[in-house]
């Protein structure tokens, strides 16, 4: 499982022109799903995403956690993060796991967010999304659950 976070003043989703999903301070997390990816690769990166410290405390240090802040959270569903590259210049989704899986394991990794942040936003599997992502910093990290 792989995801790509991003801290935000505010973000959001929409569908066809409707907002979605919607979160002010926090973080955005783009999640792609891998072949052979299971629950424990869930169960860790949520973990990992809630008590990451990458928002500032009062001396301008990454020390404080998405936990400790109050922060909000928004989960998009982003297969392309397992996009191969390194052939030709079409990118190779054959990492990806397939979509009944995937949405599954997605599903499962909002229910686990939910336990654990008090507002959690998403996007929609399978949907043609636009995100709009205020980034503050810029923070981007980039998490691998292998």
């Amino acid at each position: 499982m792989r995801v790509v976070i991003q801290r935000v003043r505010k973000a959001l989703c929409e569908i066809e022109g409707r907002t979605v999903g919607a979160i002010g301070r926090g973080m955005v997390a783009f999640l792609g799903i891998g072949k052979g990816d299971r629950l424990q690769d869930a169960k860790y990166l949520a973990e990992k995403l809630v008590n990451l410290r990458v928002f500032e405390d009062d001396k301008r240090k990454m020390n404080l956690s998405l936990a400790q802040t109050g922060g909000e959270i928004l989960i998009i569903p982003q297969f392309t993060l397992y996009g191969n590259c390194r052939k030709g210049l079409r990118p190779n989704f054959t990492d990806a796991a397939p979509p009944e899986i995937a949405k599954d394991l997605y599903l499962k990794f909002i229910e686990l967010m939910k336990k654990r942040i008090t507002k959690v936003e998403r996007g929609e599997f399978g949907a043609r999304m636009r995100i709009l992502v205020d980034n503050e910093g810029p923070v981007t990290l980039i998490l691998d659950s292998r």
